[in-house]
């Protein structure tokens, strides 16, 4: 009775053995097997250690003081967070440049006394990349994205600090996604 108890205890415990070991091999191929990759998307090539993200000045018409300090430290945190890259003030593997080019406050619905009764903030920031190990993957684009706020108040405070994030979080995002997810 023993040994039938011992070899049920041995054969269970191969059985997981043989289960742990599949598992591992399999998940060690489907992470190897697919190259340099990362799970938000990003398809670094190899040998990219580096990105750099250069002053983006503000040639808007409105400047809205501050607004190219923030992108730039918005931009560097997105990619920051979603690669293992290491951000370098200079002779970075990726380099980010560029312009805000457009800061717009304008009425998009007006209500019948012809007042508005939204308005949409729009920015626009005209990014060139530059990869120094594949300069097939060099870009110059244009990307903006835009924040609606009610016609009657004002964008100060709190209300211009999100609209400045949303927009920020879409426009790196986007930058991030054509640059490095090649979406």
């Amino acid at each position: 009775m023993i040994c039938k108890k011992s070899l049920i205890h041995h054969n269970t415990l191969r059985y997981f053995y043989n289960i742990k070991s599949v598992l591992i091999c399999s998940l060690t191929l489907l992470l190897f097997s697919c190259g340099p990759y990362s799970f938000t998307g990003a398809s670094i090539p190899t040998g990219t250690k580096t990105y750099q993200v250069n002053r983006f000045d503000n040639i808007a018409p409105l400047i809205e003081p501050g607004l190219e300090r923030d992108f730039k430290i918005a931009l560097e945190d997105l990619i920051q967070n979603q690669t293992n890259l290491t951000l370098v003030p200079s002779g970075g593997d990726l380099v980010y440049e560029g312009e805000i080019t457009q800061y717009r406050i304008s009425p998009t619905t007006a209500t019948a006394d012809q007042t508005a009764a939204q308005n949409r903030l729009t920015i626009a920031v005209k990014v060139r990349f530059f990869n120094r190990k594949d300069k097939e993957d060099d870009l110059e684009q244009t990307f903006s994205f835009f924040y609606d706020y009610p016609g009657t108040e004002q964008l100060i405070g709190g209300q211009k600090t999100t609209a400045h994030e949303e927009i920020f979080e879409r426009i790196t995002q986007d930058i991030f996604n054509a640059t490095l997810a090649k979406w």
